[in-house]
């Protein structure tokens, strides 16, 4: 009995941290599409979630575990946080997630300037000198 295609395929957060590194990276989402059988729009889907919200903004599938429940409720900080070794390290996980999220926006930031930079070094023409410009007729009689 085949796999049907109505069930979703369900990746790691793992997996989606590994091509969102290589779409940061520079790789071609098109080929990268085709080599993992994914959408275009599913990889710059995690691209974008991955950007504004860290690697917690890339869960899986389904209602999100209690770990993650209680964290996105603590990211309101309406109540006293604890204090504590627990609370320590919470709050050095989100300076991480913070650090990375603007790390991501940097590399994407790179790689746009970097492609800018090719395509007008390709625009540029030779020219024979200063201020020469071709012309369609002969200028001696």
């Amino acid at each position: 009995m085949s796999k049907s295609k109505s069930s979703p395929r369900v990746f790691s957060r793992e997996f989606k941290l590994g091509i969102i590194r290589r779409i940061l990276a520079g790789e071609n989402v098109s080929a990268l599409g085709r080599e993992l059988k994914l959408t275009r729009k599913d990889l710059y889907a995690w691209r974008d979630r991955f950007l504004e919200g860290g690697p917690e903004a890339l869960r899986g599938r389904g209602r999100p575990g209690k770990a993650e429940g209680s964290a996105s409720a603590a990211s309101g900080e309406t109540a006293k946080a604890p204090e504590g070794p627990a609370a320590e390290l919470e709050a050095a996980r989100t300076r991480i997630a913070e650090l990375e999220r603007k790390i991501g926006q940097q590399q994407v930031e790179l790689v746009f300037f970097q492609q800018a930079l090719r395509q007008a070094r390709g625009a540029r023409q030779a020219s024979d000198g200063l201020g020469v410009t071709g012309s369609t007729g002969s200028s001696k009689r």
